[in-house]
């Protein structure tokens, strides 16, 4: 009886917006994605740059090699993203800094797609713990939200080319913050993703020699397979149908595939938890249980976790008490 009702509620957080979320016609936006499309003009053109990137993810999904002058106000640090999408409100990024009393341990957090708030509660338990909270604002959220706009469209949208746009912006961003942080004199550094954001803070700990632990919350392995099968997407894949197959979302989505970097994720000094929901309709388990096979097969050894719930009812007591002490242990173990 309690799980039926955990489904019911659920199900009805999924379609929450659903009525904002409308169907668009494909896009490709080639040069958003890569600067130097300017000549591709079909699928398969964007696919083979999409290929490249893969092979070149380092300087892809690099930071520059400047810090940027950092504002510091009540708490909140902001600073210009080196990546400009044109958007002025969304190249300016925003942090939230939860400071504990005494630490040298700082945690990036990364929030879930369309989230209209942080996460309070983690970040006091955190801080309370002997470790500093930095919760971003991922491109196109929070303070970075586009005027007008109902929810994160830009973030995850059928425009192929701005959402690998936008979560190149949100890995770059949160690596500037991680060199932020360290300047500040932080000299362990973790990031914690959720949802959306697990596939961000993958990418970032993936590119990040510096990060030493990585907390995924209701993740998966490929961007695209969530998307096509996920309930909170429907309108994308609605975009989709008929004009592009998911076997070529997957190609032009690789750069975004946590399973294309699981040999940067296996590396020795990187340690690593992912916690799923086996109720989830977002991040379907089996997307969930092969990303964790593929991780295993490049020789990581990752902690997991599986809760008997949905990917919104981990929200909820008591899945929510565990989920947060339980990354608190392997955060300070």
């Amino acid at each position: 009886m309690f799980h039926e009702w955990l489904d019911r509620w659920d199900e009805r957080r999924t379609r929450r917006r659903d009525d904002v979320k409308i169907p668009t016609e494909p896009v490709l936006d080639a040069e958003r994605a890569f600067p130097t499309a300017k000549d591709v003009t079909d699928l398969e053109g964007f696919c083979a740059y999409a290929e490249e990137v893969i092979r070149s993810s380092d300087v892809f999904f690099a930071p520059s090699d400047d810090l940027p002058e950092v504002g510091w106000q009540d708490g909140m640090l902001s600073f210009r993203s080196d990546l400009s999408t044109g958007m002025i409100k969304n190249d300016m990024v925003h942090a939230k800094v939860t400071k504990a009393r005494s630490s040298d341990h700082a945690v990036l957090v990364f929030h879930h797609w369309n989230a209209s708030a942080r996460n309070a509660q983690l970040a006091r338990l955190f801080a309370g713990r002997g470790i500093t909270v930095f919760e971003m604002a991922m491109p196109y959220h929070l303070e970075r939200t586009r005027p007008g706009s109902l929810h994160a469209d830009l973030m995850l949208s059928p425009n192929l080319g701005m959402t690998i746009q936008s979560v190149r912006q949100a890995v770059i961003d949160g690596r500037q913050l991680i060199r932020i942080a360290q300047h500040a004199g932080y000299r362990k550094i973790s990031v914690v993703g959720i949802s959306l954001g697990s596939w961000v803070a993958g990418l970032v700990a993936a590119h990040d020699p510096v990060v030493e632990k990585a907390s995924l919350l209701l993740t998966g392995g490929h961007l695209a397979d969530m998307v096509w099968t996920g309930g909170a997407t429907r309108h994308i894949r609605t975009s989709f149908e008929g004009q592009i197959e998911l076997a070529e979302l997957k190609r032009a989505w690789a750069p975004l595939s946590l399973e294309s970097y699981a040999a940067k994720l296996a590396r020795p000094a990187l340690d690593l938890q992912i916690v799923l929901a086996s109720r989830d309709k977002v991040v379907l388990p089996t997307l969930s249980d092969r990303f964790v096979k593929r991780l295993q097969g490049a020789g990581a050894s990752p902690d997991v976790k599986r809760l008997n719930c949905g990917h919104y009812s981990l929200t909820l007591p008591p899945f929510i008490i565990y989920t947060g002490m339980s990354a608190l242990r392997f955060l300070n173990r």
